[in-house]
């Protein structure tokens, strides 16, 4: 129940992160520019950015369920942890305690659903820009 409680709550917090992502790229997209090259830069930078932050903050929120029911070891980082965890990178220097091993297959589970979300709307968000570019014929 813990591990299904943060995955939703990182859930909704990804999903308020995407829903201002295209927001903003579909406001952007329907700006007239002079330089439309530039202006998919800066979306594509500042989509990923922001996607970025949205991950580490989702990582922060699961070392806070390792803090809340002890489940890292004494001396271990929690946020490397939930790092190592949630990017399914699985180094395995650091084990949790006994009773909630689970708790690292559900924040890897949850780290691949939402790294693949963000894919999903970052190609949207490129897909949707270079769509722009194309209806105005820039070349620059």
């Amino acid at each position: 129940m813990i591990g299904g409680a943060f995955s939703i709550c990182n859930i909704a917090i990804h999903a308020l992160v995407m829903t201002a992502v295209v927001r903003v790229a579909r406001s952007m997209a329907a700006k007239n520019v002079s330089r439309p090259s530039l202006m998919l830069i800066g979306v594509m930078i500042a989509t990923v950015t922001v996607l970025m932050v949205a991950h580490t903050v989702e990582v922060i929120v699961w070392s806070l369920a390792y803090l809340i029911v002890d489940a890292v070891p004494a001396g271990a980082g929690r946020v490397y942890f939930a790092f190592v965890n949630y990017t399914t990178l699985g180094y395995g220097d650091v084990v949790p305690a006994e009773d909630w091993k689970i708790l690292g297959p559900m924040t890897a589970m949850n780290g691949v659903l939402l790294f693949g979300w963000s894919t999903a709307v970052i190609f949207e968000v490129l897909r949707r820009s270079m769509m722009r570019l194309s209806h105005i014929g820039a070349t620059d």
